[in-house]
């Protein structure tokens, strides 16, 4: 699979990436053997198809989903040499385990690393994101769990998730080294981080909310932008009953390109992100290994940029003009 680097560190990955929210149930019942068997099988597969990078979250699973994936490093011996290792903090789960607040403090964050090295069974984390904008963040605080992580050699990296151009620069502002990484929710159907730009002095287009010049900053700055949700949970190439007449055109002309291409219709959804200059990092998040199979078929296939911009414009239900 092709590689890239990621900006501002020595980590050569591949493009497409593993997301691992779905390697155990969302209850807070133990991890079971069957949950194990399957992770197993699906890292191994995401391993054997080229794939490098893998996406955790404390919270995923009530933190099961670290504990299935440790299961690895005996299942497949040099399975930690072979990858980089991603994990995210800052969602809470308040008592009960039914609300969640956002929390950025320097308690948390160390904690929360703790946890997720503990459950992982590893020494290091290759990255470390902050996984939505906690509105009460200290970004000093931030900055000395940063230098206290990296001081100890529990993190190499630190990033962010689902954060605007603003409240990037604010944290920014306090810490010593480069912010690497944005993850951000981002597909045909969620494109809003892309088409933001083509609102420019245009009346009557409504774009999404919150992300006006992100897509250019993290380009300027440095930031790998990761697409989480790439496939829209697979609404693209399986539309809903419901799904609005924009996602049918959508389907249409995906079916259509992947027939001339002879494809898989999941990897012309990953392509036409592939594509974006941007280097922009699609996390594939099935349990299924034939899906991942026909997700990772996007690293080779070419669009044209008149079939990516033909994608757009059905996503949008709007032509360019």
């Amino acid at each position: 699979m092709t590689k890239v680097r990621i900006p501002h560190t020595e980590l050569d990955v591949s493009r497409l990436s593993y997301g691992t929210a779905s390697l155990a149930s969302w209850d807070l019942s133990p991890v079971t053997p069957e949950e194990i068997r399957k992770g197993i099988q699906i890292v191994e597969a995401a391993l054997e198809n080229g794939i490098t990078f893998f996406d955790h979250a404390d919270i995923y699973a009530y933190g099961k989903c670290e504990e299935v994936f440790s299961a690895v490093w005996e299942a497949i011996p040099d399975a930690r040499e072979r990858m980089v290792l991603q994990s995210k903090c800052g969602i809470r789960f308040l008592e009960g385990g039914e609300e969640t607040r956002y929390d950025f403090s320097y308690e948390r964050i160390v904690s929360s690393v703790e946890g997720s090295l503990r459950r992982l069974k590893v020494e290091q984390l290759d990255l470390l994101l902050l996984h939505r904008p906690d509105p009460l963040v200290e970004p000093d605080e931030v900055a000395r769990a940063f230098a206290l992580l990296k001081s100890r050699g529990m993190v190499r990296h630190f990033g962010v998730s689902n954060q605007s151009a603003s409240q990037i620069a604010l944290l920014q502002g306090s810490l010593d080294e480069p912010l690497v990484a944005n993850q951000l929710k981002l597909s045909l159907l969620h494109h809003g981080l892309i088409s933001d730009g083509l609102s420019v002095n245009q009346t009557g287009i409504a774009e999404a909310t919150g992300v006006s010049g992100l897509l250019d900053y993290c380009r300027l700055h440095g930031l790998q932008i990761q697409a989480w949700s790439p496939a829209a949970q697979g609404h693209i190439v399986n539309p809903p009953d419901d799904a609005p007449d924009t996602t049918l055109e959508t389907n249409r002309l995906v079916k259509d390109i992947a027939a001339k291409k002879g494809c898989p219709e999941e990897a012309i959804v990953l392509a036409w992100l592939l594509h974006h200059p941007a280097e922009i990092m699609p996390i594939i998040g099935t349990s299924r290994p034939t899906r991942l199979e026909s997700s990772v078929a996007a690293d080779e296939v070419v669009l044209t940029n008149d079939e990516w911009s033909r994608m757009l414009s059905a996503a949008r239900g709007q032509k360019f003009l």
